[in-house]
């Protein structure tokens, strides 16, 4: 257990990852529902901010409560959420979208469409990629579409193992297309600006907390949060230094959130 740090920032909100920070393998790390809960006693806002894009975010918030943490659909602020958004505010009409069939309730306003898209948006197919898929996402951006990631995570842990996220696929196309695909989830300042907005804070009140390097802690502390890794999740051993470098704070697990912040047990 780490000691209260008195030298970081007052924090008034914070932001949480899901994957890997609050969850494993869909289930509660340890000690994740009584932090959560130290947070809500405390009068600390948050926001679950994720970059799942297999599940909408009524059934996220559903298997939260089923599993014992108290938190309502406008807690969770997730990559499909904000890509809908910016996409609604640049006019779009007709998507060709490569996501979960789970998740396309998000973007029922919207025509999707196999051909003549105004945008192709990837998202984390898992095993529904195939090489026809992607070659039609290709031929679509070649054709004139715009290209959205709603992320680009390198990979994920599930079951214990690592597995390709969408980041090497959305790679593949802008490779292949040229294109550089605007990109709405984490890293993406958007994201980050977006939960700030909700929170009514200024972002360096706000501590990130997650266990991907690249999505979660650079992402933060490019837009200006404060930047707590855990060891839990896809965070390597090996990677400890570059991680303590990047991050203003490392911590074994949420669990230990609130004794950082200082909250009353």
């Amino acid at each position: 257990m780490l000691p209260p740090d008195p030298t970081h920032p007052a924090i008034d909100g914070c932001l949480l990852d899901l994957d890997g920070t609050i969850l494993q393998d869909d289930m509660p790390i340890e000690g994740a529902i009584d932090a959560l809960k130290s947070l809500q006693k405390a009068g600390i806002p948050f926001r679950f901010l994720t970059n799942t894009t297999r599940r909408p975010r009524a059934r996220i918030i559903s298997r939260l409560a089923d599993l014992g943490f108290d938190a309502r659909e406008a807690d969770c602020l997730t990559a499909p959420a904000v890509a809908a958004a910016w996409l609604r505010n640049r006019g779009a009409r007709k998507l060709m979208l490569l996501i979960d069939p789970a998740t396309q309730s998000e973007f029922a306003e919207f025509d999707l469409v196999d051909q003549d898209p105004d945008f192709v948006v990837v998202a984390d197919l898992g095993d529904r990629w195939t090489f026809e898929l992607l070659d039609r996402a290709f031929r679509a951006v070649m054709a004139g579409a715009e290209l959205v990631a709603m992320q680009r995570n390198r990979y994920w842990k599930h079951e214990g193992r690592l597995s390709l996220d969408a980041g090497p696929f959305v790679a593949a196309l802008e490779y292949a297309t040229e294109q550089k695909a605007h990109l709405v989830g984490k890293p993406s300042a958007e994201l980050f600006q977006t939960a700030a907005r909700e929170l009514g804070l200024a972002p360096e009140r706000i501590a990130m907390v997650g266990d991907d390097l690249d999505a979660d802690i650079r992402g933060a502390k490019s837009a200006g949060l404060v930047a707590i890794a855990v060891e839990t999740g896809k965070y390597r051993p090996e990677a400890a230094e570059v991680t303590r470098q990047a991050a203003d704070a490392v911590l074994g697990s949420i669990a230990e959130l609130p004794h950082w912040l200082g909250l009353a047990p």
